[in-house]
């Protein structure tokens, strides 16, 4: 690491650049001494010098400039204060100091000439950036007591309020607190049931075997209290408390005449009843949270809970922390989301990882058999991602998507049981996009082309009105003459046709000439050719003749000769 040259300190008030007047050492800086030194702002203060210091304009840039900054952009009002105040060196870069990373990386692409240093870097970066944090309303000297402190407070209840509005567009956040609710809840009835029937069972023993649902013991309690005061008149309303069962009444009217139990005191009583009032109150806010829940996941996310339930939907979400991290999550991932412990455990031991996490809660699981539950977690967790995704990016909640995903799992259910082929997701997803787009009003263009149509032939209407008009003028004005013209033109137009048609029949009849002259030719060659061929065979003719006679008159003198002889 080089020298440092100058620091840039990002703070709520605006920028500021200082110079390094001593530079520190890397080794010596680790001391004790040197550390707390620093916190002297009289031995501080002559290490460091400020060369600039630029104030924000008020809350809006600051926070402008703040969002910047905790993304790693580098902003005009920045970029101008770097260039205004660093110089340009020659052959050797300027080293500044710089709190955060990225916006050291956009400072460096931004000014090639300039290398960052961060407190990830150098320690000695991070300790002089540290001092002057501490030291920042002393070393700006144009700011009053108390500024800094104000400008913090307010530039941070303004970002943490953008920051909010930003994070919480899909309220998963209610979810997240709601089911987390829920199963404390679901933990605190079950153990609170259980404690009832044991404190009441000392008084009505015979109660836990007739009543076994917690909630339902706990309303009974409530109605009949001491066992001696139930009687036969009652046994309507009693009825109306275990769901309109008569024969269950019946059977507590009777038991309790001849329970076992002891008698129990009043005070004792009244805890009890207490205490069983708790457990239905608390019953009673479980189902109005749950319809909660079931509301929120319709709108948060409709096709994830249409697909899995609202509860093992809201459940993947709370693991996953948001519903924005979970449409980020692969299938495999989501697959075994849930099973974190079972599945480190495999890989340490080398044995076989788990097949399903949270999803296991899901019917198609328990629907599936044994050899094919894997298959269809691995299915299931695919369509849960897809459905997830479709949540998280689409501006208006549906559940088009959710249903035909459903159905995909249940005919894959079908598939691995009969071997019925299922429908292709290609098929399905267009399908199911085919029916949002038709639910969606979208504003005919026809209503537009019709107002069109209304105004245009009103307009055209008007022109030939005035094309009317002018032409009535022009007649008064001596349109005859023109109409003369026109028939002028017109005779000659109707002569320079029938020149045309002349000239085209004479060319038609040169070209027959033509083609008869052509054929006479071809007429008379072939008879040339005739007579030639005639007169060749004739002088061929001649030739054989006069071999012939040759030939015969040397017989004679053959014969003539031999006589004599």
């Amino acid at each position: 690491m080089g020298a440092i040259d100058f620091l840039l300190h990002e703070s709520s008030v605006g920028y500021s650049i200082f110079q390094l007047v001593h530079q520190p050492d890397t080794i010596g800086n680790r001391l004790r001494e040197v550390q707390h030194a620093s916190q002297d702002l009289s031995k501080f203060g002559k290490i460091i010098k400020l060369v600039s210091f630029a104030p924000f304009q008020g809350a809006a840039q600051a926070l402008a400039n703040a969002n910047d900054v905790s993304e790693g952009i580098l902003s005009d009002y920045l970029r101008s204060l770097l260039e205004m105040n660093l110089p340009k060196p020659n052959k050797k870069a300027i080293v500044l100091g710089v709190a955060d990373k990225n916006l050291a990386g956009s400072i460096k692409a931004a000014f090639p000439f300039i290398e960052c240093e961060t407190g990830d870097t150098s320690e000695v970066v991070q300790d002089l950036l540290r001092g002057i944090r501490l030291h920042a309303p002393k070393l700006l000297k144009q700011l009053q007591e108390g500024d800094v402190e104000r400008a913090q407070l307010g530039l941070g209840h303004a970002y943490s309020r953008a920051k909010v509005k930003f994070s919480v567009q899909k309220n998963d956040n209610h979810i997240i607190q709601a089911i987390a609710t829920l199963d404390h809840l679901d933990k605190a009835i079950n153990t609170f049931s259980m404690r009832v029937r044991e404190w009441y069972s000392w008084h009505f023993p015979e109660l836990i075997k007739i009543v076994s649902d917690n909630q339902q013991y706990a309303r009974v309690v409530l109605f009949v209290g001491d066992k001696k005061k139930l009687l036969g008149d009652r046994i309507h309303d009693l009825a109306a408390v275990v769901n309109d069962d008569g024969d269950i009444a019946q059977s507590i009217i009777v038991a309790a005449g001849v329970s076992m139990g002891q008698d129990i005191s009043e005070s004792d009583m009244a805890n009890v009843l207490a205490f069983a009032k708790r457990v239905v109150d608390l019953s009673e806010y479980r189902k109005s949270l749950f319809a909660y829940l079931v509301s929120k996941m319709s709108i948060v996310a409709p096709n994830l809970a249409t697909l899995i339930g609202e509860v093992v939907g809201a459940r993947l979400i709370s693991h996953a922390g948001s519903l924005t991290n979970l449409s980020k999550y692969p299938a495999s991932t989501v697959q075994i989301l849930g099973a974190e412990k079972a599945l480190f455990r495999a890989l340490k031991t080398k044995g076989n990882t788990p097949k399903y996490g949270l999803i296991y809660h899901s019917s198609f699981i328990g629907k599936a058999g044994q050899k094919n539950k894997g298959r269809i977690s691995r299915f299931l967790a695919n369509k849960c991602s897809i459905a997830s995704r479709i949540d998280n990016f689409s501006e208006a909640p549906t559940t088009k998507f959710g249903e035909a995903l459903k159905r995909q799992v249940e005919e894959r259910l079908e598939f691995y049981a009969s071997g019925a082929a299922p429908t292709k997701n290609e098929v399905a997803m267009k399908t199911a996009m085919d029916s949002v787009l038709a639910d969606i009003k979208i504003q005919d263009p026809a209503d537009d082309d019709e107002e069109m149509a209304d105004i245009i032939p009103s307009t055209v209407q008007k022109q030939g009105k005035d094309k009317k008009k002018e032409n009535k003028k022009r007649r008064h004005n001596g349109m005859d003459a023109g109409l003369d013209r026109t028939k002028g033109s017109e005779n000659k137009e109707e002569k320079a046709k029938g020149n045309e048609k002349k000239s085209k029949k004479r060319k038609h009849s040169e070209a027959d000439g033509e083609a008869d002259g052509e054929v006479d030719q071809t007429r008379s060659g072939e008879r040339k050719e005739r007579k030639t061929k005639g007169t060749e065979v004739k002088a061929k003719k001649r030739k054989h003749g006069e071999v012939d006679a040759e030939a015969a008159e040397g017989r004679k003198g053959k014969k003539k000769k031999s006589s004599d002889k």
